[in-house]
């Protein structure tokens, strides 16, 4: 398998961006072609002995700034992004990853490997660390203005997603709402909780935000818009609640003994609350595999967003999307 990586998107490329898909070369087995400035991505190369996973470099000249409009996918052909999607589209690759400039990535991989028939609207689907199990919620940010036939789209997807790539049987699926009760909610998500009732997916009603973390649904649907202010509000609280604790052990140093004792438990809180254990998020919707990852994404990030597209092929997610849209 062969996953090309964007090596010059993210706030710390190239240097952050090698080293992971290294890493995630080397653990799972996958072939990497890192897409970019060449003697850039050389010099970030490691040359310490040992096994550095399969490695190879494609050139692409031009770069997509974080800041830059998306405008700029047309204008630079040669761009590492839309290089990488290209190689996915001809055949060249079978995923691609990315953490730069999110529009761009989308933009990129729609232009190049085009929506699956019967699909309006790719969408970006995000994995939460729920009590009891992942939850997927769908979309994350690519469609902020939909419309019902949008969200019962997410729902097959995210549900083939569970499926698939979770191994989820059965997946429940949920609609984000302000109520439970079907009643509740905007035109669009009473329309949409109607339409949702009558679909072949194991549809389970409306849930809150406050349910997102809770397993009680293992996809929740919902707009672009609504989905990323709820995704950046949980890595804000998330954030706030570490220094919180870190502020408190420093205003207080008697409260480190037992905060020590507890250290072990809160290490792995913090694993199962961290972006980077999940690496990206897939793009749903599209005839291939792309992976977009947060723009910070460090090297253990990266690594795991190459393991997420690796699932994403093994697991026939496009096959199946196609699959049940026809079905």
């Amino acid at each position: 398998m062969r996953i090309a990586v964007d090596a010059m998107g993210g706030d710390y490329a190239p240097a952050e961006i090698v080293k992971g898909a290294v890493q995630g070369s080397r653990l799972y087995e996958v072939d990497v072609v890192l897409v970019g400035d060449e003697q850039k991505i050389k010099r970030c190369l490691p040359t310490a002995p040992g096994n550095p996973g399969s490695i190879s470099t494609r050139h692409a000249a031009e770069v997509i700034g974080m800041s830059e409009e998306v405008d700029a996918v047309r204008t630079k052909k040669d761009a590492s992004v839309v290089v990488a999607a290209s190689m996915v589209a001809g055949g060249e690759a079978d995923a691609m990853v990315s953490v730069g400039n999110t529009a761009a990535a989308m933009a990129a991989a729609t232009l190049k490997l085009r929506p699956i028939k019967g699909i309006d609207r790719a969408a970006i689907a995000t994995v939460w660390p729920g009590n009891a199990g992942p939850t997927i919620l769908l979309d994350a940010g690519a469609v902020a203005d939909c419309k019902v036939e949008n969200l019962v789209q997410f729902a097959v997807m995210g549900s083939v997603y569970a499926e698939k790539v979770l191994s989820i049987p059965k997946p429940r699926v949920a609609l984000l709402s302000i109520g439970e009760e079907k009643c509740k909610g905007n035109e669009l998500t009473r329309a949409a909780h109607e339409k949702l009732a009558k679909m072949p997916v194991n549809f389970v009603g409306n849930v809150e935000g406050r349910h997102l973390l809770s397993s009680v649904a293992d996809v929740v649907v919902t707009d672009g818009f609504t989905g990323n202010v709820a995704l950046k509000a949980a890595e804000g609280l998330i954030e706030h609640v570490i220094q919180l604790v870190q502020d408190d052990l420093r205003a207080h140093p008697l409260n480190r003994i037992p905060i020590l004792l507890l250290m072990p438990l809160m290490r792995r809180i913090k694993r199962r609350l961290d972006y980077s254990e999940y690496g990206g998020a897939p793009l749903l919707g599209l005839n291939g595999v792309c992976i977009i990852g947060h723009g910070r994404s460090n090297a253990r990030a990266v690594a795991n967003a190459v393991r997420a597209a690796k699932e994403a092929v093994n697991g026939g997610v496009v096959k199946a999307i196609q699959d049940a849209l026809a079905a």
